[in-house]
């Protein structure tokens, strides 16, 4: 026999309360409990089959198949995922608003019903005729007859059509403007998003149909909606970037099927979204050729990938009782640290100067491994030395050493790759003060 609860859940946070509140406890939201009927079987009979039915296996009865994966199209997205796509997964695809999120998926799905998949994209956030629109910008093949179009949000017969159509992949964005009648609250709300996700996975668990999810970002740049999200699904992509470059990141914060260190590395044009494959063509400036004072080149590892990127620093005279420090793609404080020690242990008057730290290309840099040639770049500007095509490499301490840096062997390896000799390490310099010295001598 059926029973039902009632249950109050906070609409902001997902705080659960067998009781109304005025103000939720976890979260301070006035008036954000709504109530939610739950229902629960009390069945004796039912509870015997169910204790019947389900027993222990040992770990070598357990049959194990390899998932046979789904290729993307683009071989970026295929490495961050851990091969492809994994039949029955869920995905979740994050991003701040205008990154690239729908445009990447578009064209995920044209690339994938070029064959004989069946790929069915469902928008609750535009219309059928906008993305036609934009898939004749970007698609480069006429033969798109495996792409169906939905524009719908309602979650009960979207899945109904899911369950119809048997697609190879389904393409949901985005999760936040799904909504159903047996839940109440907007389109939005943690009841809406947590009812249709678990809808959306169970049916990519039951019938093997991969779904990827698209989610919005808070201000603070986390995944909006309630946490669970990122718990029920088996994959969770960021995408990031800034808007006024055309660099684009993929990120892999989570992911049942491969590693989570991976990176993709995509660039965003007229035609679409396209592969980085050469970073360095992006991240170096067309000009630079070590021939300008302030100017110095450092190997960073995104994932397990080490690439070349230029760190450019100016110093000059400051005009003002207290003198600017201006980071851009680098931590601010980390700024601030390195200038201290480069004051101490190197005797550089920079307490008049005005300080301004660049990473070329428009990345946002947070590897300690490129301390090294931060501090270079900053010594170069000020005494007016030119760094002819020389790479720094190693993380720089309080105490003015040189720390190894990680993957030390790749990033040199690379760097003599794209044909760089002159390399300061840890394997070669000791201190700060010696590398300074060998540079001023």
């Amino acid at each position: 026999m059926m029973k039902s609860r009632v249950s109050y859940v906070c609409q902001e946070c997902g705080y659960d309360s067998p009781q109304w509140l005025g103000k939720c406890p976890e979260c301070g939201m006035w008036n954000s409990l709504k109530e939610i009927k739950v229902a629960s079987v009390k069945s004796q009979i039912l509870n015997n089959v169910s204790r019947q039915s389900v027993e222990p296996k040992r770990l070598d009865q357990i049959k194990f198949e390899k998932k046979q994966r789904m290729l993307t199209g683009f071989s970026e997205l295929d490495g961050v995922l851990g091969g492809g796509i994994v039949k029955g997964s869920a995905i979740l695809l994050a991003g701040d608003p205008g990154i690239g999120k729908s445009t990447l998926l578009l064209q995920i799905g044209l690339k994938m019903s070029m064959g004989k998949e069946k790929v069915l994209y469902i928008s609750g956030e535009e219309s059928e005729e906008q993305i036609k629109l934009r898939a004749e910008r970007i698609k480069h093949s006429k033969n798109d007859s495996n792409l169906l179009l939905l524009s719908n949000t309602n979650t009960d017969l979207v899945c109904d059509i899911i369950t119809k159509t048997n697609p190879a992949l389904v393409i949901i964005d985005s999760i936040q403007t799904m909504e159903s009648e047996n839940v109440s609250g907007l389109s939005g709300s943690v009841g809406q998003v947590r009812y249709g996700a678990a809808n959306f996975i169970k049916l990519a668990k039951t019938q093997g149909i991969p779904v990827i999810m698209v989610g919005h970002v808070t201000k603070e740049g986390m995944v909006a909606g309630p946490m669970v999200l990122s718990h029920m699904v088996d994959t969770v992509l960021f995408l990031e970037g800034e808007k006024f470059t055309s660099t684009r990141i993929l990120r892999s914060l989570k992911n049942r099927f491969g590693p989570v260190d991976e990176v993709g590395l995509f660039i965003m044009e007229s035609d679409g979204v396209k592969e980085l494959n050469s970073p360095e063509q992006l991240f170096l400036s067309k000009t630079n050729d070590g021939g300008v004072p302030g100017s110095i080149l450092a190997i960073t590892m995104e994932g397990t990938r080490a690439f070349l990127i230029e760190i450019q620093a100016l110093v000059v005279n400051s005009k003002i009782p207290i003198p600017r420090r201006v980071a851009s793609g680098i931590d601010y404080k980390r700024l601030e640290l390195l200038l201290a020690v480069l004051q101490k242990h190197c005797n550089l008057p920079l307490g008049g100067m005005d300080v301004f730290v660049n990473v070329a290309g428009g990345i946002k840099l947070s590897d300690p491994g490129a301390d090294l040639s931060i501090c270079l770049a900053i010594i170069s500007s000020f005494h007016n030395i030119k760094l002819s095509n020389k790479v720094g490499i190693g993380e720089v301490g309080l105490l003015g050493e040189i720390r190894r840096a990680n993957s030390l062997e790749k990033r040199i390896k690379e760097a003599q790759r794209l044909g760089f000799k002159n390399i300061f390490s840890s394997n070669k310099f000791k201190t700060l003060k010696e590398v300074m010295a060998s540079l001023t001598k």
